[in-house]
């Protein structure tokens, strides 16, 4: 079976670590810090994926694939064109699709970091 071939033509995400971005000898303090900006196509939200995160009383509110790259994670923080804030809640690597991508489903964070 031949591979699917992905675009990413949606537009670009930032993709930023959440880390202690105090300077040196001053008190900890949460912020973000850019790990990478990515291409990336928006992808509809399953039902099925939709009703598994609503059973753990997650939200999810967008899904973006990307290229692939080992060092994006659940946790890290996301903002797409839109401007908006999420979380990365799952990271995810089809196979069969050329290049390599990641599926990555994001939920709407609630209070938004101060963007570098």
């Amino acid at each position: 079976m031949a591979k699917k071939i992905q675009t990413h033509n949606d537009g670009a995400v930032k993709i930023y670590t959440v880390d202690n971005i105090a300077l040196p000898g001053n008190k900890p303090k949460e912020g973000i810090v850019l790990k990478q900006i990515l291409r990336y196509k928006e992808r509809t939200v399953g039902i099925n994926r939709a009703y598994l995160a609503m059973q753990v009383g997650a939200d999810v509110s967008l899904l973006l694939r990307c290229p692939r790259l080992r060092d994006v994670f659940p946790q890290d923080v996301a903002i797409p064109n839109d401007g908006k804030q999420y979380r990365i809640t799952m990271v995810q690597y089809p196979e069969e699709i050329t290049p390599p991508v990641m599926d990555l489903t994001l939920e709407r964070l609630e209070q938004n970091y101060e963007v570098p």
